[in-house]
């Protein structure tokens, strides 16, 4: 069972009618660690919905074909824990970052008979305060 590819959203992107060059910096993914700026987010939709904080923005690519599910989200998280991605139409995701110490972004790939987790270190992300 291979991987998926987590990468930064574009900064070009709209996300929640947020141009994710608003959202992030710099993010890049490299091995099992993500870095980069995130900006501190206090008002638009996405601040509107999840609160005021800090969220990172991420694109999806190269699904394996016998994955029955895909899981992305955070670790721990405040929100909705892991959530499918197999059939979300634009593959990306925004994701409020609480605890970049603490929280790990999480990969949950399942064939039907083995799951494989996949875990991304956000510790060297730079975030804004209010």
């Amino acid at each position: 069972m291979s991987s998926l590819t987590v990468e930064a959203e574009d900064g070009e992107t709209v996300m929640f009618e947020t141009p994710v060059s608003d959202i992030q910096t710099g993010v890049s993914v490299t091995g099992n660690a993500i870095t980069g700026h995130l900006k501190y987010l206090n008002s638009g939709e996405i601040a509107d919905y999840w609160g005021a904080g800090n969220f990172l923005a991420l694109k999806f690519d190269n699904i394996d074909e016998n994955a029955t599910s895909v899981k992305v989200g955070l670790d721990p998280s405040e929100g909705t824990g892991l959530v499918e991605l197999l059939g979300d139409p634009d593959m990306n995701g925004v994701f409020k970052i609480t605890d970049k110490d603490e929280q790990k972004f999480v990969v949950e790939i399942t064939d039907g008979e083995h799951v494989r987790r996949q875990k991304y270190d956000l510790s060297g992300l730079t975030v804004d305060e209010e």
